[in-house]
């Protein structure tokens, strides 16, 4: 990331009453924030930070006032540091009790307000970079398979992390269920990276390999949480690094959420490569056995490739694999190089095609329940600092007051939001309207 840091950012703290606003004049129906642990119990656990709790007061009534519903995050790729330095985070059980009594300050403080309670943001990805490569925080790690790594153990850390954070979702869902859903009438859920992979080639060792990335990548979740255990295939590879659920502990994650979040971006491609269950030391991407790649053919201005249909496919596996829970995609949009062009053609493409195969979904019987665009705003992203950008809005961060312009982007998703059509002949000529306009700028 080259030294950026989120101190000021796009500086929402200061200014969220005019970025609410521009929610409002966008169309937005749902807000999806997270609430930073840190900043509402500095210590992790103990006092809470008075000026914290109000300025997320002030931003949930806020949003209410303008008819805007709060979608409240509780974990999203930061840990108190007094918590990481005393235990080591996630990977100690410690890490359950003190998950749950922080969510119990939020729902006691927040949720006579607040009805959608996500406890973890793509759980799977986290520990994948947080406890295996080492590229995300809290970066724990071991050669040769992280990034600098100083502490850490990749061969058993990622497995133990997630152990724990399926014990702490279900933990802060049952407090949820018992102590404040009755009253306050909300839904609690977990959310995944929506990866979808499929075979790199036709042969009969990929497609296997693609379904075993499938239970690795999505089923080392989603499996407990559907049905109480691992997927057969981890508990082979893993072995004895899998750590075991007790029957009280896969009684208590089966069933404990009332709704799954997926963030989906991109298509990835399965090749076999069983050599890797050879190694004497492996990680959780050598116990997949596989190769995966990424393939960037279609793509411009280094965005994702545009494949709407994994969307659609990724829906439907949920669909039959896990008997259709109820869905919200949480994160969807396209990456772009950051500049201070407006016009983000590919963003809308990207939108245009993957907003329909939503859709799609949808008509096939998918239980999706919402929709939300990554990001409102271009905002400091964990892999790549400000480098890349992903909002609708660009934020000038040379601006003293880091004034929001609209992209083409923000332009088609609010048209899109105020229903004034999404088919292509109104795509075309929404393009050329907004084309005179950013010329006549």
């Amino acid at each position: 990331m080259d030294g950026a840091n989120g101190d000021i950012a796009c500086d929402q703290y200061h200014r969220y009453k005019d970025d609410v606003q521009l929610m409002v004049d966008t169309g937005l129906e749902a807000y999806r924030f997270s609430i930073s642990w840190s900043r509402l119990i500095p210590n992790g656990r103990g006092p809470v930070n008075p000026k914290g709790l109000q300025y997320y007061n002030n931003l949930i009534n806020e949003l209410i006032s303008n008819g805007i519903q709060p979608h409240i995050t509780l974990h999203h790729s930061e840990f108190p540091q007094a918590l990481e330095d005393e235990y080591g985070g996630m990977t100690s059980r410690k890490f359950v009790k003190d998950f749950t009594a922080y969510a119990d300050v939020c729902f006691r403080k927040f949720g006579d307000r607040v009805l959608h309670w996500t406890t973890m943001n793509e759980a799977n990805v986290f520990v994948m970079g947080g406890y295996d490569t080492g590229f995300l925080p809290p970066q724990h790690c071991s050669p040769p398979f992280g990034f600098n790594c100083t502490r850490g153990n990749s061969s058993t850390e990622p497995y133990l992390a997630t152990h724990h954070i399926l014990l702490a979702h279900a933990s802060a869902a049952r407090l949820y269920k018992e102590k404040y859903q009755a009253k306050q009438h909300g839904f609690i859920g977990i959310n995944l990276f929506g990866f979808w992979v499929v075979p790199l080639t036709n042969k009969t060792e990929d497609v296997i390999a693609t379904q075993r990335a499938r239970d690795f990548l999505i089923g080392w979740y989603a499996d407990p949480l559907v049905y109480g255990d691992y997927p057969d295939v981890m508990k082979k590879n893993v072995g004895s690094r899998l750590p075991a659920f007790t029957n009280l502990e896969s009684n208590q994650v089966k069933g404990s959420f009332d709704f799954i979040g997926l963030n989906h971006y991109m298509t990835f491609y399965i090749k076999d490569d069983s050599s890797k269950l050879d190694m004497e030391i492996r990680n959780f991407e050598a116990d997949m056995a596989i190769d995966m790649k990424f393939i960037q053919n279609d793509a411009s201005e280094s965005g994702y490739p545009i494949r709407p249909l994994a969307l659609q496919e990724l829906l439907e596996y949920f669909k039959q694999a896990y008997g259709n829970p109820p869905i919200y995609i949480h994160e969807n949009g396209q990456r772009t190089q950051r500049n201070s062009s407006l016009e983000d053609w590919s963003r809308v493409e990207y939108l245009h095609g993957y907003i329909g195969a939503l859709l799609d979904a949808l008509r096939n019987g998918s239980n999706v329940r919402g929709y939300f665009q990554w990001s409102f705003m271009d905002v400091l992203e964990l892999l790549d600092g400000y480098a890349s950008s992903y909002g609708l809005y660009y934020v000038d961060l040379d601006d003293p007051d880091l004034k929001r312009q609209p992209k083409v982007s923000a332009h088609w998703y609010s048209n899109f939001l105020k229903r004034k059509g999404v088919n292509s002949d109104e795509f075309i000529k929404l393009e050329k309207n907004l084309t005179a306009v950013s010329h006549a700028q």
